[in-house]
């Protein structure tokens, strides 16, 4: 959705080493946005994305319209099942339905052999995995490696909105994420790491906690407890002031 940063310029490095044909859509989605304030202050940069684009040598850059995404309404609603009743499903209704349509417009529109996306996005890319299988898409995708900051955080659009006091409170999501691993990895319950977890993000002035979950990866399915039989991640998401950040750490491959 533009405002891009490295970890943007990694899904296009991806691309140009695999494919004969890089191609960059920018567009931010009204749709997926359940907060018309959040659509309104989500950050655009277009001239300096496509500035960036350029350097790293991509193809051809794909800027529609409103207009042209959405010549009327959308009467068509994409329902995922239990896979968006939880987390980013249950905190945003309505997302990964905006999420599922501009996806099958931009498939149907470009028709490219191989789509790249950040594993940041975890729920996303779970919820655009089931889109291609159920509706047979001909496309494979990609999942690339969350990019981060030196200092561990998870690199977003949105970090750009963040005043320097914020930005320091943000680590918060990373330490919560990389603690709570090493804990788990140790045999310590899941129970008493969120609730440690949770205790630490209520006492912290100026962040406040939606969720910090372990999840199945496939099905996205909330776990009680770690298996290392089962492939599975740390989710978080949580607001800095008013600005929301979403992140997750996989457990094991």
């Amino acid at each position: 959705m533009g405002a891009l940063h490295q970890g943007h310029l990694d899904l296009v490095s991806r691309s140009l080493e695999k494919c004969d044909y890089t191609i960059v859509s920018i567009f931010v989605n009204p749709t997926q946005f359940n907060n018309p304030e959040d659509f309104d202050k989500y950050p655009q940069s277009l001239e300096q994305d496509l500035e960036l684009l350029e350097q790293a040598g991509v193809d051809a850059v794909f800027v529609p319209t409103v207009e042209t995404m959405y010549p009327k309404k959308p009467e068509i609603t994409l329902d995922f099942g239990s896979l968006e009743r939880v987390l980013e499903g249950a905190f945003r209704p309505g997302h990964f339905n905006g999420v599922g349509l501009v996806v099958s417009k931009l498939f149907h529109m470009i028709q490219p052999d191989i789509a790249f996306f950040g594993q940041k996005d975890l729920q996303q890319v779970a919820i655009i995995h089931r889109l291609v299988s159920e509706f047979c898409f001909p496309v494979k995708l990609d999942v690339v490696p969350t990019k981060r900051e030196a200092d561990g955080l998870a690199m977003s659009s949105r970090n750009r909105r963040l005043g320097d006091s914020q930005r320091k409170l943000a680590l918060i999501l990373f330490q919560s994420l990389s603690d709570a691993k090493k804990l788990l990895l140790k045999g310590h319950a899941w129970d008493a790491i969120k609730k440690s977890v949770e205790t630490l993000f209520e006492k912290e002035e100026g962040v406040k906690l939606d969720y910090f979950s372990l999840v199945e990866r496939e099905k996205f399915e909330l776990l009680d407890s770690y298996d290392p039989a089962v492939k599975s991640s740390i989710c978080v998401a949580a607001f800095v002031g008013e600005i929301r950040l979403i992140d997750n750490m996989p457990i094991n491959a």
